[in-house]
């Protein structure tokens, strides 16, 4: 027992003189451990001239639903998140009233062509009566009367009789004129009113298949707006403040629309590679390229920016509308580059860049260290000279 104790106590002694001696080595050389969170390696990479663009997840296709007819909500077809097809049917509206008014226009057409056959039927009858057939009749007569006259084998009253009858079928005639012409027009009436219900009709059908709302474009549902038994007003009625049904989108393809500031606008380009990262998915980078540069720059708080658009194909639809992306436009690379964090340089008054490199050999545990710098894109740099792949760099506290 007395010799474990012995040897304990001669162990414990040794183990404090070591950490008494480790303590008091690095308190007399001023030198502190570093941790090793607060150091990056110098690593060689490509090393990649960008600038980004920060905006939203859109659509390359997005279409607002809106009804051209009123009414009530009677069945929904589609959720959020399906995919439909052109021409499918979204939704339809209660079709009571509408077939109502249909067939109340096509009773309106049918009374409309029988008023014109009618129209029509006396105008025939008015061509006839304008022909006066009876006139020639009346004048052979008066001619036969007036010979027999001369010959004194009829008395003046006979004579006078057939003049009168000359005068009264003369006088039919132009009767039969006039309502020849009268009729006429009744038949142009007649057409026009034939024309106005058949466009009753016409209109009356359109707005019965308006109550049926399809899809105008093959795209997935990313907003449903009403519900069954929700009313309805026509976009033809209130134009934008129509009640919207829901939102149609193709996110096969999906863009991000974002501001690049003038001093970088002049280096990109239509086609340029892009990379774009969403927050849902930090380790992943959604390749891209620039489909369209503003040729107007907006000016908001004295400084200028160009809107840029970003095109990404989207075949597994991760990416969603309205998530907030960056968009790296990549403008040059340089391969087999050293780099290090932009973090890890500091910059003299002359803007001499510097970098504080790990050495256990001198008095603080590193040194500082003039480098060359190349290109950067704010979080790393290009290094040209001054350093080593594989040296450990000391980051800031």
């Amino acid at each position: 027992m007395k010799k474990s104790r012995k040897l304990s106590l001669a162990v414990g002694g040794t183990v404090v003189a070591l950490v008494g001696g480790v303590w008091g080595y690095t308190t007399l050389n001023g030198a502190t451990p570093l941790d090793a969170s607060k150091m990056a390696t110098v690593e060689r990479g490509t090393m990649t001239r960008s600038v980004v663009a920060t905006g939203k997840i859109e659509p390359i296709a997005k279409v607002e639903i809106k009804s051209k007819a009123n009414g009530i909500i009677e069945r929904i077809n589609t959720e959020v998140d399906h995919l439909v097809e052109v021409g499918a049917v979204l939704v339809e509206l209660d079709k009571e009233n509408l077939r109502a008014r249909e067939r109340e226009a096509r009773a309106n057409l049918q009374a409309a062509r029988a008023a014109l056959e009618g129209s029509a039927a006396q105008f025939e009858k008015n061509k006839v009566e304008a022909e006066a057939p009876e006139l020639d009749s009346a004048r052979r007569n008066y001619d036969r009367a007036h010979q027999l006259h001369e010959q004194k084998l009829v008395s003046p009253q006979a004579l006078d009789d057939a003049r009168s009858a000359v005068d009264l079928a003369q006088n039919r005639k132009a009767a039969a004129q006039v309502q020849l012409g009268v009729s006429k027009a009744k038949i142009a009436e007649a057409q026009a009113n034939v024309a106005q219900a058949q466009a009753a009709v016409e209109r009356a059908e359109e707005e019965l298949a308006n109550a049926t709302i399809k899809a105008p474009i093959k795209g997935t549902v990313l907003t449903r707006d009403v519900e069954i038994g929700s009313p309805v007003s026509s976009i033809l009625n209130m134009g934008s403040a129509a009640t919207l049904v829901m939102t149609l989108g193709d996110i096969n393809q999906v863009f991000v629309r974002g501001k690049v500031d003038e001093v970088d606008i002049g280096r990109v380009r239509l086609g340029q590679p892009a990379r774009t990262t969403v927050e849902t998915f930090k380790d992943r980078k959604f390749e891209g390229k620039v489909t369209q540069i503003s040729p107007i720059g907006a000016e908001k708080d004295n400084v200028t920016t160009f809107e840029v658009k970003v095109s990404i194909d989207n075949p597994g639809n991760e990416l969603k509308a309205n998530m907030t992306a960056n968009a790296e436009i990549v403008l040059e690379e340089f391969p087999n580059s050293l780099i290090v964090p932009e973090a890890a340089i500091s910059y003299d008054a002359q803007r001499n860049p510097t970098v504080e490199v790990v050495d256990e050999k001198a008095e603080k545990g590193h040194r500082k260290v003039s480098i060359k710098t190349g290109v950067g894109n704010g979080t790393r740099t290009q290094v040209l000279d001054g350093l080593k792949q594989g040296e450990k760099v000391v980051l800031p506290s």
